[in-house]
């Protein structure tokens, strides 16, 4: 009987212990991955197909959609104007913001200090029967709460005008 135990508990055991950090994004349905879909501009004629470009392997397309361009253009940018530095128009921003000095190591820094953090946090969240994701649970402190900040800033005077109005 002890056997029967023993050899029913091991794979639950070795299964447990396999870490896969603190995010667990595996999805149990056999649908189709939404993510992997990439929507693309609608397919157009050309005037003459005597003056197209010859083809370029590798390359993208007329009908290819740039995220990053449609993201700069949803904010209010120019994409025209990423490769070529800082504009003027946000000289004085730019110039605001790093007053107190610029780290330029500031990227890798980050991720030097969050990959810590993620070892900390991961210690003892290889132990599970059930998958889980744990990320949330993790960084729960360091998430910022928008409504408890809403209403300090609301006590302080300050004007909130793009936030849900205060419930009462």
């Amino acid at each position: 009987m002890r056997r029967i135990v023993l050899i029913t508990l091991l794979p639950l055991v070795l299964a447990a212990c396999n870490n896969q950090g603190l995010r667990d994004l595996r999805t149990n349905t056999g649908g189709p991955d939404e993510f992997m879909i990439q929507p693309v501009k609608p397919l157009e004629a050309p005037d003459s197909y005597e003056t197209l470009p010859p083809p370029t392997p590798g390359q993208a397309n007329l009908t290819d959609r740039s995220a990053l361009d449609e993201g700069i253009v949803a904010f209010g940018g120019r994409p025209a104007a990423v490769s070529g530095g800082i504009p003027a128009s946000d000289a004085g921003l730019v110039r605001h913001t790093s007053r107190f000095g610029v780290d330029g190591n500031i990227r890798e820094d980050l991720a030097e200090a969050d990959a810590d953090f993620r070892k900390r946090k991961a210690r003892f969240t290889q132990f599970r029967i059930v998958p889980v994701d744990r990320y949330n649970q993790a960084y729960r402190r360091e998430a910022l709460d928008q409504d408890a900040e809403a209403r300090r800033w609301r006590r302080a005077g300050a004007r909130t005008p793009s936030a849900p109005p205060a419930v009462r």
